[in-house]
């Protein structure tokens, strides 16, 4: 079953003479479970295809549909249930005045839970750091360990998509593996689909079963990892992404 499709997605920004356009056409499924993963270089729309998704850039045509629902204009609280994201900057997304506890409690609280103390806990635990990190604030934490509480945030409404903004690139290289096999663990373990964005292709050979190259805004190439590993790209652009990475 499809989870995530989307079809000749236009992304733009500003308007008339202003008007940049940051996704054009951009077409590609994910299946329940699967991980896809959209790479390419600085600049060629793969971040502004997540925002388009979750209603963070208003201003887009074509057809988005999640788990058979067509999404248009403002997005439902059903939807942030069932769709979160993980952002790049763990620091940032993550308030400097509220502690663990505050974070996570209050996605728990907003989503409508009520065992809160033992959820946070569980929270905790499934993302490695455990109880003694519950009332630490962000700047007592490391870049891996802020970015473990964004992810159990991520987690908190009990999701069945993540969408990944490059969730390792801000982290030191020692500690990016470490939350690669976290999130590849934890799909594994409540049956999540992920649409990952990354301009590292060694990370999208790790994390994901099909990507797509972009370019420009647009999508030059779909293809499944097997052929990402075996430098089997069709397309001139992709065989250069793979050529800079060996």
């Amino acid at each position: 079953m499809t989870m995530i499709s989307v079809e000749n997605l236009n992304v733009w920004f500003g308007n008339g003479r202003d008007r940049v356009d940051a996704v054009k056409g951009a077409t590609f499924a994910v299946k329940r479970g699967d991980s896809f993963g959209l790479v390419g270089e600085s600049g060629s729309g793969k971040s502004t295809i997540l925002r388009a998704i979750t209603g963070l850039a208003p201003d887009w045509s074509g057809n988005i549909t999640v788990d058979g629902n067509v999404i248009k204009g403002r997005r439902e609280k059903t939807f942030y249930k069932k769709v979160q994201m993980v952002f790049q900057d763990p620091y940032a997304s993550l308030h400097p005045r509220h502690s663990v506890d505050q974070v996570l409690g209050e996605t728990l609280h907003l989503h409508g839970f009520s065992d809160i103390d033992a959820r946070v806990v569980k929270l905790l635990d499934d993302v490695g750091l455990g109880a003694k990190f519950r009332f630490r604030y962000p700047h007592q934490l490391s870049g891996g360990q802020r970015q473990r509480v964004a992810i159990a945030r991520a987690l908190a409404p009990e999701p069945e998509i993540l969408l990944l903004d490059e969730p390792t690139s801000a982290l030191d290289v020692s500690v990016q593996a470490e939350i690669l096999n976290l999130l590849a663990d934890l799909r594994i373990e409540h049956g999540l689909t992920y649409l990952m964005v990354s301009h590292d292709l060694s990370v999208v050979g790790h994390m994901c079963d099909r990507l797509a190259v972009m370019k420009d805004g647009e999508i030059v190439e779909i293809m499944d990892v097997a052929a990402l590993r075996a430098m089997k790209a069709t397309h001139p652009y992709s065989q250069h992404l793979l050529e800079a990475s060996v």
